[in-house]
């Protein structure tokens, strides 16, 4: 199934679903996975842990982010796809992220974790077929189907990288 295929588009996670292109799902995946093991690894070290202003995420932190998302993300898509219709919880990314110690850890061992979670996520992903894509349940902001998390997931990973570029980079 395509990004098209998504109906109704979640208003909150549209941001990052309409950063992906229209192809299959799984394209989409692979691709991100692809933008993953691409990561400017030496720029991220030369810039260290500047923030472009207090109380913003590092790169590690960011990075960290990703894989938090990805898990959370990954067991919602588990339930909706089993036709779980429980509502699922509302997550404090800004708490996790103050208890995550990103920046206690080397930052290419973070970006082998997420690569490792994103394997994951294709995998799950892989199982599904497009009735289950199609399963609808309510979390935060609302309802949405499992197919709109696959598209949602490589577009949140490419939103923050664009902010890494434009608000981290100018710092270097």
């Amino acid at each position: 199934m395509k990004r098209s295929d998504i109906h109704p588009m979640p208003e909150y996670f549209d941001r990052y679903i309409n950063r992906m292109e229209d192809i299959e799902l799984m394209d989409a995946l692979h691709q991100s996975l692809e933008e993953i093991e691409n990561f400017p690894v030496a720029k991220w070290l030369e810039l260290g842990d500047k923030v472009y202003a207090p109380g913003k995420w590092t790169v590690r932190d960011t990075i960290q982010h990703l894989i938090d998302t990805e898990r959370i993300f990954s067991y919602r898509s588990m339930c909706f796809a089993r036709n779980d219709k429980s509502e699922q919880p509302f997550i404090d990314e800004a708490l996790h992220a103050s208890f995550a110690r990103a920046n206690d850890r080397k930052l290419e061992d973070i970006i082998e974790e997420y690569k490792v979670a994103r394997r994951s996520f294709i995998m799950l992903f892989s199982t599904f077929n497009d009735e289950e894509l199609q399963r609808t349940a309510v979390s935060f902001k609302g309802g949405y189907n499992v197919l709109s998390i696959g598209f949602m997931i490589p577009g949140h990973q490419r939103h923050h990288i664009k902010l890494l570029e434009d608000k981290y980079y100018p710092l270097m």
